[in-house]
């Protein structure tokens, strides 16, 4: 029995009958000729969503996407590391005394996953710092996603690749030089790096990779040319924080900071998150109260689903793809 018919046949109610209706709305958005922005939150890369997201990014399923830096590089180190990652399933059980020894081996816990750090931080270290340099000596500047891209699409890392090329969704992306924006990505591994080396001198121009800023400058350009048409480019939202409200306010900031009234709202929203309703939090908003900052319309499709991402994004997407 194919996935979509067993989702079909059995999830009917509740969180269960919410990914189905996402999921439906999903394909009718692209159907109609609608444009998809997914937005990844948590560890999804360290989950190995790449093993259908990429699937998602060759099918043209989805047209831009928006990542914390984590999710950005992480989706790299498990492509030229994976065979020394760990994995700890009683990580629930460990002590002060085990973290404390995962750290003395090199080994940094994402729950129940340890990224090998000499294995994948510090050997793509040595490759992106060619290409930091590089720019930095030139007097250019590149989006931090624009010099993996350039590393992907060079073959500099193919003879330290651990995984079946076609499951890292960031080499389908270098394929397809698919829109990538990453707030905040000072806040990451390779953020801190190249801080690091910015301190030391190896880089003189802290502005060889470019800035959030200029992320959402990218970002207002790409979405006034994409959503030509009412409401064309939909939301799928995997978590929360800035992975989705960075990318969510380029609609308000158009309207009301550039005065573009003519530029659609959001044409479809789904948030996945196993976060509650709560008081000021944004991933715990409901989508409703976005109507109320200018992001979404009364009439745009909203969609839910209040459970854990590692889970529910993989069916969303095998319905997509009519799995």
């Amino acid at each position: 029995m194919k996935v979509t018919q067993f989702l079909k046949d059995h999830y009917k109610h509740f969180n269960a009958a919410a990914l189905i209706d996402a999921a439906e709305g999903y394909k009718l958005h692209l159907n109609d000729g609608g444009k998809m922005m997914i937005t990844l939150a948590g560890a999804m890369s360290t989950a190995e969503l790449g093993i259908i997201l990429a699937e998602m990014i060759r099918e043209d399923k989805v047209q831009a996407i928006t990542c914390t830096g984590a999710n950005l590089e992480e989706d790299i180190f498990n492509l030229v590391a994976h065979d020394f990652y760990e994995r700890i399933p009683n990580y629930r059980d460990l002590t002060p005394q085990d973290e404390q020894d995962l750290l003395n081996r090199h080994l940094n816990r994402v729950t129940d996953t340890c990224i090998p750090e000499e294995e994948a931080m510090r050997r793509l270290e040595h490759t992106v710092l060619k290409y930091w340099q590089k720019a930095d000596q030139a007097g250019e500047a590149y989006f931090p996603h624009q010099f993996f891209y350039q590393i992907l699409n060079s073959g500099d890392l193919e003879q330290h690749y651990q995984i079946d090329p076609k499951n890292s969704w960031m080499l389908e992306a270098a394929k397809k030089n698919l829109p990538i924006f990453v707030p905040g990505w000072e806040d990451s591994t390779l953020g801190n790096i190249f801080t690091g080396h910015v301190i030391s001198g190896d880089i003189k121009n802290v502005h060889t990779v470019r800035t959030g800023i200029e992320y959402m400058m990218e970002l207002a350009e790409w979405y006034t040319a994409t959503a030509k048409d009412e409401s064309t480019i939909g939301f799928f939202q995997i978590g929360g924080g800035i992975a989705g409200d960075f990318p969510i306010c380029v609609v308000p900031m158009l309207h009301q900071d550039l005065q573009r009234t003519g530029v659609p709202l959001w044409g479809y929203f789904c948030q996945i998150s196993d976060s509650t309703t709560s008081y000021g939090s944004y991933s715990g908003a409901v989508p409703n109260e976005k109507i109320t900052w200018g992001k979404l319309g009364v009439n745009t499709p909203k969609y839910v689903i209040e459970s854990d991402a590692t889970i529910v994004a993989p069916l969303i997407f095998a319905i997509v793809l009519d799995k």
